[in-house]
């Protein structure tokens, strides 16, 4: 069993736009042993958008992904083959920071007419069981951080530093939830 963190980077822009209208253009995940809870593999790939190629300067400067990184990239379902060979056979339970990146993934796959395997929904939104754990409102990942006294490492809003930092947080939230029976809490019952 592992634990995979997974973290999006997405067009953006200063006004707020529906999920449907954003693409994905990082895709930034750590592997977890569930057993050590230490680091297995990391994936970090940029993602060529489609429908709205060029990014905004809202999303450069939010994000520091450049122009040229994208226009490089391979598109969604090329990256997408990639992740899911990284990602593997062995059972896992997927974590992420919100239910935005599990909500993301499925958008994009059927935009491209994709499959999207019944396994990622073995999910749990960290960002809820950090909140139920600490007894308090949830917040981001960077405030998490601070709360546990760790600091924030590499550039916030980049998909593989902010999954690395996301880990670090699982690494002290999973103890507690494998100690306390599942609540609700906006993901599905651990595996």
């Amino acid at each position: 069993m592992n634990y995979v963190i997974v973290d999006l980077e997405s067009t953006c822009w200063q006004k707020r736009a529906r999920l449907e209208r954003k693409e994905i253009i990082e895709i930034g995940a750590v592997i977890l042993d569930a057993t050590t809870l230490r680091v297995v593999r990391e994936f970090s790939s940029f993602v060529r958008p489609v429908k709205e190629p060029l990014l905004s300067d809202f999303c450069r400067s939010l994000t520091t992904i450049r122009q040229s990184d994208v226009d490089q990239a391979d598109d969604f379902k090329t990256v997408w083959t990639r992740f899911l060979h990284w990602v593997g056979t062995d059972p896992f339970v997927m974590y992420s920071w919100g239910r935005y990146d599990l909500d993301h993934l499925q958008v994009e796959c059927r935009r491209h007419g994709v499959a999207f395997p019944g396994s990622f929904q073995q999910y749990i939104d960290l960002k809820g069981e950090f909140a139920r754990v600490k007894g308090r409102e949830a917040c981001g990942m960077k405030r998490a951080l601070s709360l546990l006294g760790l600091p924030l490492e590499g550039t916030h809003h980049r998909g593989i530093d902010d999954a690395r930092n996301i880990a670090r947080i699982a690494q002290v939230v999973i103890p507690h939830l494998e100690r306390e029976p599942y609540q609700e809490s906006g993901g599905m019952p651990r595996g």
